[in-house]
Formats: C-alpha cells, sequence, structure tokens
C-alpha cells in the first residue's frame, strides 16, 4: 500500500505558537491555566493536565496564583475586562488571523454596520469574534441559512462579511459570490487562514489520487471535519485522534492511501499513525513468522532475511541473502553507536538476521537493516516484560518535552516526564546517556510506555528501610541536595529526603537556600530531629563552631566598640550589624548626647557607626548597643 502523506498536515502557526507559549510557561515554574482546553486534541490536552496546567471554564474559575493562557480561538472583550478586574495575569495566544477579524469587528461597530460571520456560532472562535461588537450580528453556517437572512433592518446600513478561520473555503466563495449580488454596500473580508486554505485544497487534490482518505484530528474539531468534508467529495474518507483508532479492514485492496491532519494535530501523532500503517502487517506477526513467511515469498520490504556478510567498506557491508539483488547494510543500520568501526562489529563470512528495507529492482540493489530487525525482536521480549511485569534494562537516548526514549534491546520505550524521575521539580534531561532499570507499562502496537520511577520507588524503598532503622540524632551523613524551595533545601540522605531548612543553611540571614547550595552539591549534614510517624527527617548544615553568637561571647566582652554598618531603622532607634548574622540595637537615647527626634534625621541604612558593646542577653539574643557612650568616652 502506497501511503502519501500531504504537506500541509498538522499545528498551524497560531495552534503551534499557544502550544509552545504554554509549555514554555509550565518548564519556566509557573502555574498555568488554560481558558477552555488549550487546542481540540484530548491528547495534548491530558499531557499539559499531566504536567500541571489546569483548564478553566471562565475567568472567575482562574485559581489564585496561576497564570492565564488565552488560546487560539480568541475571547470576547469581555473575557478581558473580567480578567483585568480580578487582576488576573494573562498571555494572549489569539491567532494573528482571529485577532485580525477582531479588529474588522469593533471597525463594523465603529461605522454602524451590520457583521456577517460564517461560521459554526457555538465555535469558541466565533464566540470570540462576536464580542468583539455591540451592533447587529448574523452568523450563518452556509449559503442557505445567508439567503435566508432578511437583512439589514435599514437598507442603507452598511454590511461587513467575514468568515471563521476556519471556514470551509469552497463555501465561502459561495457565500461571497451571493453577497456581491444581492448587497452593493456589503464590504468582504478574506478571512480564512491561508494555512486553512492550503490544508483543504491539498485535501481535495490528495483525495482524487487515492482509495482512502486518512484525516488525523480531534473529533470534536472542526478544521479536522471540514477536511474529512472535503476529502469524502471524491473518495472514502475515515478520522482518527490517534493510530489506536485504526481499523485493517479499512485497507482491504487498497492501494494508495491518503494521510492529513487537523491544524491541533501534533507532528507525534501524525508520525504514529503512518508508522501504524505502514508496519501494522509486520508487527502482527512474530519475527519466527516473518522469517517463515519471507522464505516462501519473494524478497520485498519488511521480509526477515539471513545473509552472509562478503565484503567490508568503511560506511556499508556487503551481504549474499540468496537473492538475484545484492543486499547492502550501512554503518547507520548496523549500530546506533555513532563512533563505531565496521570492523569491529562483523566480519566477512559472518551470517547475520536481517530485515529488507528497500528493494530497487532496476539497480539491482536491496537496502538492509540489523539494526530495525534487532528492535522487531526486542519488541517481543518487551512484549513478554509488560506482560509479566519483568524489570528491564536500556539507556537514556534522548529526551523531549514528554519526557525520554529509553533504548531496550534495540527497541524504543518512552518514559513520560512524570515517570522519569521521583520529583517533580527533578530535571529529567539529565537522564540522557545513562543506563535505567525500568518496567513497561503499556505496549501496544508501536505504542511502548514505561516507568523508570516505579523501578527507582522499589530500589529507594528498601534503601528507606534500612535508613529508618539506623537513623538518630546526631548522625552525619555526606548527601546530595536534591531540589530547593523557598523554605529550604532537600537532600538525600541515603535513600530518605531529609529537609534542611532555610534558617540551617547559614548563621547570616538569606532570602534564598540557593545563595549557600545548588542542586546536586555534596554536603554534610547532621540530623537535628526525627519524626517517626510522619517519616520526616529534619537536617542541620550551618556548623556550631561558626556560630557568631558564640564569637560574640568568647571574643568581644561589654565595651568592645565595632565601626559596622546600619541595617534597620525604627522609631525607638537603629539597628547595626556588628557581626554576620548579629545585630545591636542602638537605642534612640543613645545616639547622641543632644535630643534626637526622629531616628531618620540622623541615621540611615548603609551609614558606618562607631559603636560601643553595652550588654548582651544571649538567651532571648538582644544586644544594646550606644554611639554617645563612644562620644562621651572621647570628651573625657
Amino acid at each position: 500500500m502506497n501511503i502519501l502523506l500531504a504537506k500541509t498536515a498538522g499545528f498551524c502557526f497560531g495552534v503551534d505558537r499557544a502550544v509552545k507559549l504554554t509549555y514554555q510557561l509550565l518548564e519556566q515554574g509557573a502555574k498555568v491555566a488554560t481558558l477552555g482546553p488549550l487546542i481540540h486534541n484530548p491528547q495534548v490536552v491530558a499531557d499539559l493536565c499531566a504536567r500541571g496546567a489546569v483548564v478553566a471554564d471562565t475567568p472567575a474559575a482562574v485559581p489564585p496564583g496561576y497564570e492565564l493562557v488565552i488560546r487560539s480561538h480568541g475571547v470576547p472583550r469581555s473575557v478581558y475586562d473580567a480578567l483585568e478586574a480580578r487582576g488576573v495575569c494573562y498571555h494572549d495566544a489569539t491567532c494573528p488571523f482571529v485577532a485580525k477579524i477582531h479588529r474588522i469587528a469593533q471597525q463594523a461597530e465603529a461605522a454602524g454596520a451590520v457583521l456577517l460571520v460564517a461560521g459554526d456560532a457555538d465555535h469558541p472562535e466565533v464566540q470570540g469574534i462576536v464580542g468583539h461588537t455591540e451592533g447587529d450580528v448574523f452568523v450563518f453556517g452556509d449559503l442557505e441559512a445567508l439567503k435566508r437572512w432578511k437583512g439589514p433592518q435599514t437598507p442603507q446600513k452598511p454590511i461587513f462579511a467575514v468568515a471563521q478561520t476556519t471556514f470551509q473555503v469552497t463555501k465561502w466563495r459561495e457565500c461571497s459570490e451571493f453577497l456581491k449580488k444581492s448587497y452593493t454596500n456589503a464590504q468582504i473580508f478574506d478571512t480564512i487562514c491561508n494555512a486553512t486554505w492550503a490544508r483543504q485544497q491539498e485535501a481535495e487534490d490528495l483525495s482524487q489520487k487515492c482509495d482512502i482518505m486518512v484525516v488525523i484530528g480531534g473529533h470534536h474539531s472542526s478544521n479536522t471535519q471540514k477536511l474529512v468534508k472535503v476529502a469524502a467529495k471524491h473518495t472514502r474518507a475515515v478520522t482518527v485522534e490517534t493510530a489506536s483508532e485504526l481499523r485493517p479492514e479499512w485497507f482491504g485492496n487498497v492501494k494508495t492511501a491518503g494521510v492529513t491532519a487537523g491544524a491541533s494535530t501534533p507532528s507525534s501523532i501524525i508520525e504514529e499513525v503512518l508508522n501504524s500503517m505502514s508496519e501494522e502487517i509486520n508487527d502482527s506477526m512474530s519475527f519466527e513468522e516473518m522469517l517463515a513467511a519471507s522464505e516462501e515469498k519473494r524478497v520485498h520490504a519488511g521480509s526477515i532475511v539471513k545473509g552472509i556478510v562478503t565484503s567490508i567498506s568503511a560506511n556499508e557491508i556487503q551481504v549474499d541473502i540468496g537473492a538475484k539483488q545484492t543486499g547492502f547494510v550501512k554503518l547507520s543500520e548496523l549500530t546506533d553507536d555513532s563512533g563505531a568501526k565496521i570492523e569491529d562489529l562483523v566480519k566477512v563470512g559472518d551470517e547475520l538476521d536481517l530485515i529488507v528495507e528497500k528493494v530497487m529492482d532496476q539497480d539491482g540493489v536491496i537496502q538492509l537493516s540489523r539494526k530495525k530487525l534487532a528492535s522487531r525482536k526486542g519488541m517481543e521480549e518487551i512484549a513478554k516484560a509488560a506482560e509479566s511485569g519483568e524489570v528491564v534494562e536500556g539507556d537514556v537516548t534522548e529526551s523531549n518535552k514528554g519526557g525520554v526514549v529509553v533504548t531496550v534491546k534495540g527497541a524504543k520505550v518512552f518514559v513520560p516526564r512524570s515517570q522519569a524521575t521521583m520529583r517533580r521539580d527533578e530535571d529529567y534531561t539529565q537522564l540522557v546517556g545513562k543506563h535505567v532499570r525500568l518496567v513497561v507499562t503499556e505496549c501496544s502496537g508501536r505504542k511502548v510506555v514505561g516507568s523508570i520511577n516505579k523501578v527507582t520507588a522499589e530500589e529507594n524503598k528498601a534503601k528507606r528501610d534500612s535508613v529508618w532503622a539506623i537513623v538518630e540524632a546526631g548522625i552525619v551523613y555526606d548527601c546530595t541536595v536534591k531540589s530547593l524551595t523557598s523554605y529550604g533545601a532537600f537532600v538525600d540522605i541515603g535513600g530518605v529526603d531529609g529537609l534542611c531548612h532555610i534558617s540551617e543553611l547559614s548563621w547570616n540571614r538569606i532570602k534564598h537556600p540557593s545563595e549557600v547550595v545548588s542542586v546536586g552539591d555534596s554536603i554534610k549534614v547532621y540530623v537535628k530531629d526525627i519524626d517517626t510517624e510522619n517519616h520526616k527527617v529534619s537536617l542541620g548544615y550551618k556548623k556550631a563552631e561558626e556560630n557568631p553568637w558564640e564569637q560574640l561571647k568568647t571574643s568581644y566582652p561589654i565595651g568592645s566598640t565595632f565601626h559596622a554598618p546600619v541595617v534597620s531603622i525604627t522609631k525607638f532607634g537603629a539597628f547595626v550589624r556588628i557581626l554576620p548574622g548579629v545585630d545591636g540595637l542602638v537605642h534612640i537615647s543613645e545616639i547622641s548626647n543632644e535630643r534626637v527626634e526622629k531616628v531618620s534625621d540622623v541615621l540611615k541604612v548603609g551609614d558606618m557607626v562607631d559603636v560601643k558593646l553595652l550588654d548582651v542577653d544571649f538567651d532571648k539574643k538582644r544586644i544594646s548597643l550606644s554611639m554617645k557612650a563612644l562620644l562621651n568616652d572621647d570628651a573625657e
């Protein structure tokens, strides 16, 4: 079966812009809400929700502290007013093509014109357009509905006509021609998105060459359903949201299949559908079955063959597979190791199991792959592991927005970011290049999903049990900083996460733990307190010998003098920092021999002053200082 993919399939500019903005905000650690589902694609919306985004139906439903993303469909003016009244921080991802229609709606209101909108009255884009004018509006779905309109109440009243950006192009042409003939005072604006027009045109052209058209997109997506209607005029058309909805019976006797996708369909889903269509038959066969089938039939793409290495060059090997054509295997199809040398992998005379990638009869050449066959065989082992729950091992080869890819026995297993690390704030991309243990949680066709943290959790439980068996106050641990929060640092003490509160990181006053430690730092901590009931450990980091209060007690007797900065001003005096982390009070009566009415008239923060130590209450950590005493000493 020949598969033709439309060049315009997938995310349009506006949707891509909104999706990238939302993922970027989430990666920056922002709390994100979207006003309604961000796009008409359940898989993308579910992934965003899994990463912490929430869907708010109205401005009033946006949770406190969340930043709102206005989706590409746009919203009425009233929504902006409501958001500003509540003080909600929002990011406007309205598609520029939609924003242009909003401006036309505003112009229609200013001109006192009737606004005609071709589109679905229930679609959020159309509702947003209508919400940008307080003038007369008429929404129609096709030419018949437009013909039923009786025209403006005042015949001389101007008419502005626009179309929803995803409106069917052929329908809009019909409606535009009718308006031109029926209303001489109608201004017609071409507002259908260029991408929409190109996508519908290509779908129509492609459908005339195919036995079936597969349209990928959300079942509730307006532009996706319009593509189905366009394609159905010339051939059988079906729509799927994901590869799992494909049906083998659709492709019986199909020689050529066309594939296109709506504007809200990510490239990952398009690729998944294409792979499922092209490998559906082979995916249902075991390695042994494919090998047997290949021996009975003529060699073709997907056949399993045995080949004898006959010669080796720098970038490929030549093999004899018992066919009239010469077989070749490129270095990139032998191994994933880009630094490997062919002579270290195979030698002349070796027998290899291979899969046929492409047969070029006119050139007398067959392209083969050992790597893809290993992946297919690995898939069988992975499928068994998925059923048994067996732990498998592999290497993390890449990362993306959704998670990481682990190569296990030559096959690729996707691990969502939520299943890659134990903590949501850990950088999962740091796993790339590491050897990991995981379980396969889903194995359906080419969709293979795994979890690293399920295995890590079990291993950590064993470590935690051993830690809790011996932990007690005073024990010192050499450990690693796992994450930072505004209130402290979490560190791993051998399988148990302990909190080192910000107050325990430094004797100085700090605003954030990052002033002292960073994620990944190796530090020495000691156990301060243990909550065995709630399994919590409180840790200390700052050293007792560095306690500035102890330094004050041992090195600075009453009467000591300091040249130190003023750090704050109050009505009753000024605080002066005599040691790092130790502030003393110069009472207003101790500033000068003369009466001081207002402290700020004499001192300001940052001034360097000479003070004398009058008294210290170490229990309450209160220090009395005097500037006046030094003046009196000088006078004497």
